[in-house]
C-alpha cells in the first residue's frame, strides 16, 4: 500500500488549506476562514473514517494526521488571540498543555524505551472544545444573532485543556514509576 493514498492525501491537503485560512483570517474575509475551516474540518473527518474503511492506515498518516490538526489548532488560537477573538491566556494554555505532552513524551521514551502515549478521553475532550471554541468564534463572526456563549466556551475549554495536561502528566509519572 502506498504512502500517498487518499486518506493522506487529505491529511495534506488540510495542511495547505492552512495558509489560506491564516490569509482569510488576517484579510478580515471570516466568510472564506468559515469554508476553509469546514473543508478543513471534513478532510479530519473522511481522512480516518476512508482509512479505517478502506484498511489504508499508514506510518505517515498516523504521523501526519495529529500534526494537521495541532497545526490548525494552534495556528487558529495564535491567530485568534491576535485579533482578540479570544484571550491571550487560552492560547498560552492550549500551547503549554502540548508543550507539556509532548516534553513528557520525550522524557517518557527516555526514561522506560516506549514511544506509545495512548489518547485519553480528556485529551480528546479538550481538542473537541478547542475546535468547537474556533468554529463558534467563526460562526459569530458570520452569523448576526448567535447565542452569546463564547465565554462560557472559553471557560470550559480551559477547564479541560487544563485537566487534561494535569492528567497526562500524570499517567507519565505513573508509567515511570515516580
Amino acid at each position: 500500500m502506498g504512502t500517498l493514498n487518499l486518506p493522506n492525501t487529505l491529511t495534506i491537503t488540510r495542511i495547505i488549506l492552512i495558509p489560506l485560512f491564516v490569509t482569510s483570517v488576517i484579510y478580515k474575509k471570516y466568510d472564506y476562514a468559515l469554508y476553509l475551516f469546514a473543508v478543513a474540518a471534513l478532510t479530519d473527518t473522511f481522512d480516518g473514517l476512508i482509512a479505517w474503511l478502506k484498511n489504508q492506515k499508514t506510518a505517515l498518516g498516523s504521523f501526519l494526521d495529529p500534526l494537521a490538526d495541532k497545526f490548525l489548532l494552534v495556528t487558529s488560537f495564535i491567530l485568534f488571540s491576535i485579533y482578540e477573538l479570544i484571550p491571550t491566556w487560552l492560547t498560552i494554555t492550549m500551547i503549554s498543555r502540548d508543550i507539556i505532552v509532548i516534553t513528557g513524551w520525550v522524557v517518557l521514551y527516555i526514561v522506560t524505551h516506549k514511544a506509545k502515549v495512548e489518547v485519553t478521553i480528556l485529551g480528546k475532550t479538550a481538542i473537541a472544545l478547542q475546535l468547537i471554541l474556533i468554529w463558534y468564534v467563526l460562526l459569530d463572526l458570520n452569523v448576526p444573532g448567535l447565542p452569546q456563549v463564547r465565554r462560557y466556551l472559553i471557560w470550559i475549554t480551559a477547564i479541560f485543556t487544563i485537566a487534561s495536561g494535569l492528567h497526562y502528566i500524570y499517567r507519565g509519572l505513573k508509567q515511570t514509576g515516580a
